[in-house]
């Protein structure tokens, strides 16, 4: 069985990531892409499905042993973990080099004290666990090849097979450095050059030191900031700019539950957030990166906006169930592609117009097409921003008159209209400031309910919506608005866990909800987040505080977040680790900062 969600570490190359279970065990790896098909997909069903086990040798009858220690070198994405055994200590680094030729894994064993017997089991599956590869030397090297692809196993320990599975067993003493590495490789190609894993290992500290020197945030909460932004530039695309959700699909926002996705795509609004982070802390490349990636996905037809789109902004992400996975903990169906991709929400608009607005007010240097862009958006909202839509949380029930959706379509038309002012480009002035006055009034008509002071999840509805709380947040409406106030204590009251933190929308259990699904959910991270920057908004900044910290306490013991907090289990579910939970970190802790609402 897979380890809990939260004993999981990621490394990565920016190009696809791994999970690293606290026994040594790498669960999940798709190559060569984030969105490719796992070649170790233990994580989403059993071993059969593929794995790589490294660690202290133990009886086929006990489990694997668990790190007694584990941690990033420094502030990096360089995995150390150390056992202590009755025979000594041993200690594992895990790593995946940026990425110049062939991707890599790299595992570095170390010998620190006694001698210590180990184990290396490696068992490859392709085509997320359903394809057995033909397992072959090729001039010394292990390689296994299926179809399209082929995986390279080097290492200077002596290897052998058996049950369909690579081993290798072997003995660490002091100052003993044994190296075990894999490598992917289109089939029909040359075999990929030999790894230099002492130098790989060199040159990717370097590479996360001089990354994170460019970071502008020193504040009090800098070790959970840094965490998260290497985090985001983690789950960064480098060759195009895209930033994927998640690095996962289908773990579970309630265990043994239907509510399984697949992240490892684009969301539009979820790397918008992820951009105005990294713009806040400094990291303009990566904006600029992101926006030239926005630009080509939605070239040529930017009025039909996708709420998602593949990593190089592919368009076709068709949903698919993999019937042979049992799924996270028995929770099925494991799903890949997803089929929310050609929904209408409206918010995106809002989201993107906002990104595109803090490039420009951060000094990113001036594109055209990204005003000509943001022209045809607000275009296509002069004619849509009224119709009914499927919301932020993708339901796949009916549409409605979301509220947060013509908030952000109002955030979209008042970002484009300061865009005219500035005199960065030319548009209908008046006729923008007559629509953004229409949308404004129509919210505050249609979307508020006066018997109980707060604003509702959609036009005629009772029901309340956490995402409601960026109304104060996106300037829709003063923080110090006594509609505004309401809403923040209603859904304190009727969105909120018993320990405080915040569900994104009531769900109904075992009928059908307002999301169409059966089921319910942990509370959504990012939510609790969203009510601490309110909270401190309204000028109640140690309530904020005390709510801050109990979200940074719920990180594992990297500082890693998964979707959301099952508050019953006491345990991190959903997918992981989840962007749209470490940006609301790193906004929250600059919000904290700048009003001095810090501990300590």
């Amino acid at each position: 069985m897979a380890g809990r969600i939260e004993d999981y570490a990621l490394i990565g190359d920016m190009q696809t990531a791994a999970l690293v279970c606290r026994d040594g065990t790498v669960d999940w790896l798709c190559l060569p892409r984030f969105d490719s098909h796992a070649v170790f997909a233990g994580l989403l069903g059993t071993e059969e499905h593929g794995f790589w086990r490294l660690g202290p040798a133990h009886s086929a009858d006990a489990e694997p042993p668990r790190a007694v220690r584990r941690g990033y070198r420094g502030d990096s994405l360089i995995l150390e973990s150390e056992w202590d055994t009755p025979r000594g200590t041993v200690r594992v680094t895990d790593f995946m080099p940026p990425r110049d030729g062939a991707p890599q894994l790299v595992r570095i064993v170390e010998g620190v004290s006694g001698r210590v017997p180990m184990r290396s089991a490696l068992r490859m599956r392709f085509s997320y666990g359903r394809v057995v590869p033909w397992v072959h030397k090729h001039e010394g090297r292990t390689v296994a090849v299926a179809g399209p692809d082929s995986v390279w196993f080097d290492t200077t320990a002596e290897t052998y097979g058996k049950s369909l599975t690579t081993y290798a067993d072997f003995t660490v003493a002091p100052g003993d450095r044994i190296a075990f590495t894999i490598s992917w490789q289109p089939s029909h190609k040359e075999p990929p050059a030999l790894p230099e894993p002492e130098q790989a290992l060199e040159a990717t500290e370097e590479f996360w030191r001089e990354w994170v020197e460019q970071c502008t945030y020193h504040g009090p909460y800098r070790e959970a900031v840094v965490r998260s932004l290497i985090t985001l530039k983690a789950l960064t695309y480098a060759p195009t700019g895209g930033i994927v959700a998640a690095p996962t699909t289908s773990l579970p926002e309630e265990i043994g539950g239907v509510r399984n996705w697949d992240y490892r795509y684009t969301w539009l609004r979820d790397a918008a957030i992820t951009l105005s982070s990294l713009l806040r802390t400094g990291y303009r490349d990566e904006a600029r990166a992101w926006r030239e990636w926005l630009l080509r996905a939605v070239a040529g037809d930017p009025e039909s906006l996708q709420i998602m789109y593949g990593i190089a902004g592919e368009r076709e992400l068709g949903e698919a169930e993999l019937d042979w996975l049992p799924g996270y903990e028995n929770s099925a169906p494991v799903r890949v592609g997803n089929g929310a991709a050609h929904q209408l929400q409206l918010d995106v608009y809002g989201e993107v117009t906002e990104a595109l607005h803090l490039a420009h007010m951060t000094g990113l240097a001036r594109n055209d097409y990204a005003s000509l862009l943001q022209l045809k958006l607000i275009r296509y909202l002069e004619n849509h921003w009224d119709q009914p839509d499927e919301g932020i949380w993708e339901v796949r029930g009916p549409r409605r008159h979301f509220v947060h959706s013509k908030v952000m379509a109002w955030v979209a038309v008042d970002r484009t209209i300061k865009l005219i002012e500035s005199g960065d480009a030319d548009g209908p002035l008046e006729k923008w400031r007559e629509l953004r006055d229409d949308i404004h009034r129509d919210v505050c008509e249609k979307g508020y309910d006066k018997e109980r002071n707060t604003f509702t999840q959609s036009y005629g509805s009772k029901e309340l919506d956490a995402s409601l709380l960026l109304i104060p947040q996106m300037g829709f409406l003063p923080p110090d608005d006594k509609r505004v106030i309401g809403t923040i204590e209603a859904i304190q009251r009727e969105l909120s866990t018993t320990d405080g933190f915040i569900l994104r929308y009531p769900t109904a259990g075992e009928d059908a909800g307002v999301d169409g699904l059966e089921g319910d959910e942990g509370a959504f991270l990012a939510c609790s987040f969203w009510m601490a920057d309110d909270l401190a908004m309204i000028g109640r900044v140690d309530e904020a505080r005390k709510l801050f910290e109990k979200l940074l306490a719920l990180r594992n013991d990297l500082g890693l977040l998964a979707e959301e907090w099952d508050p019953r289990l006491k345990r991190q579910v959903g997918n992981f680790p989840q962007a749209f939970s470490h940006v609301p970190l790193i906004d929250t802790a600059l919000r904290l900062t700048a009003s001095g609402a810090y501990g300590g």
